[in-house]
């Protein structure tokens, strides 16, 4: 009876902080693996950018017109919007 409660209490750890970080974990991992060129995405910096180059460790950001900025695959955070497949450069950024 005395390790019922600690038992317990190791079940709703786990069940409630454990597995859910190991989901979101796996779930990061997936995405960073799915980027592919023409993608707008913002880095855990905070920085948006067109992924012009991915490769298997790095992706090459375009931030500007003829601005590019190497980052490692896991400082991109999320995708910005929807995907675009070439960049139109008579286009300008809203203000």
């Amino acid at each position: 009876m005395q390790l019922v409660f600690p038992v317990a209490i190791g079940l709703v750890l786990y069940f409630f902080m454990i597995r859910p970080q190991q989901r979101k974990t796996t779930e990061a991992k997936a995405f960073r693996e799915s980027l592919v060129k023409g993608t707008r995405v913002v880095t855990i910096g905070g920085l948006h950018g067109l992924l012009v180059e991915v490769g298997p460790e790095t992706v090459l950001l375009e931030v500007e017109r003829g601005q590019r900025l190497r980052f490692d695959r896991s400082a991109v955070a999320r995708v910005a919007g929807g995907t675009t497949t070439t960049t139109d450069s008579s286009v300008t950024p809203a203000s």
